[in-house]
């Protein structure tokens, strides 16, 4: 359905981004934010999915500025090649890989001439955070098991949109304790809690579970039509 576009970020930088488009006019736009996998199966099949819900979807590869072409499984292996791609991506000098979330923004608000949403998964699910309270031309934000948005230097920003924030409560990665205390300092975020464990969205992985992810796709959906007039 999608196809590989490039997109210039206000430094100057070029980097790929798979969009798909609904076969409809779109009703508004989703920008999806990568594992630590790369824009992988999973990833272009989530755009997929956003498109046929009638939204335009772009979903920017966010490892650009540190390696192209990232396309992981979920071996031991491919975890540690995505943690060590994240890391240097994290490295990087401000304001990093946002400037290219920024570029994918400001394409999709060009391109479905309507309001943008984010949604991230994993290390995206921080950057949608992020996005959240850093970026200019959100309208919403959902975060799915973004890891470190619960520590102190990050639960404490305040977001400039609506944010949905999706978690499960066997995630090790993500304890509940911290989930309680990003709750109790954003009591205007909307926080949902599953029976699962990290990365429950992702049906490539040993970890998932459709009825979480059915009801948290359900509840995203909901969301983004809420927040977004579509």
């Amino acid at each position: 359905m999608g196809h590989l576009i490039d997109i210039r970020a206000k430094d100057g930088f070029v980097s790929e981004a798979y969009v798909a488009q609904p076969n409809i006019k779109a009703r508004a736009a989703v920008v999806i934010l990568q594992e630590i996998f790369g824009v992988n199966k999973h990833i272009t099949a989530v755009a997929d999915g956003f498109a046929m819900a009638g939204f335009f979807a772009i979903a920017p590869a966010t490892f650009s500025r540190v390696h192209t072409d990232v396309n992981l499984g979920y071996t031991p292996e491919d975890i540690a090649k995505g943690r060590a791609f994240k890391n240097l991506a994290e490295a990087l000098p401000a304001p990093g890989v946002l400037a290219d979330v920024q570029a994918a923004i400001d394409h999709a608000a060009q391109a479905s001439n309507g309001k943008v949403g984010v949604v991230g998964y994993c290390w995206g699910g921080l950057l949608a955070w992020r996005a959240a309270t850093q970026l200019q031309g959100l309208s919403a934000a959902v975060s799915y098991y973004g890891g470190g948005m619960t520590a102190p230097a990050e639960r404490d920003q305040q977001p400039s949109c609506p944010v949905l924030a999706h978690f499960g409560e066997q995630d090790a990665l993500i304890p509940m304790d911290t989930v309680a205390a990003f709750k109790s300092a954003q009591p205007q975020v909307q926080v949902e809690v599953y029976a699962a464990d990290h990365g429950f969205n992702c049906d490539h992985r040993g970890s998932y579970n459709a009825e979480a992810a059915d009801l948290a796709l359900e509840r995203t959906l909901g969301f983004f039509i809420q927040h977004l007039g579509a």
